[in-house]
């Protein structure tokens, strides 16, 4: 078992006729990236996205793509992250 701990970028949607939305992606993760009210709306939705991405690559038999992996820790040991 890995844990795998990903840089996440989080920004405010700007447009002047956009309620408080925020996004949240993961850079060199294609496909993880997700929307939501608040940041932590934002973060879980990345994360129900990230945790269904990965498990399709497992079962593709694909790795994780290198470029999302230059920022993230891997661990031989199960972690929790927790952000404040």
């Amino acid at each position: 078992m890995k844990s795998y701990t990903f840089h996440v970028v989080l920004e405010q949607d700007t447009s002047p006729h956009a309620a408080s939305v925020w996004r949240a992606y993961i850079p060199g993760l294609n496909g993880a990236h997700a929307w939501g009210d608040s940041t932590q709306q934002a973060l879980q939705n990345l994360r129900n996205a990230v945790d269904l991405l990965l498990e399709d690559l497992a079962e593709s038999g694909e790795a994780i793509p290198q470029e999302a992996l230059t920022s993230a820790h891997v661990s031989d040991e199960p972690l929790l992250t927790v952000t404040m």
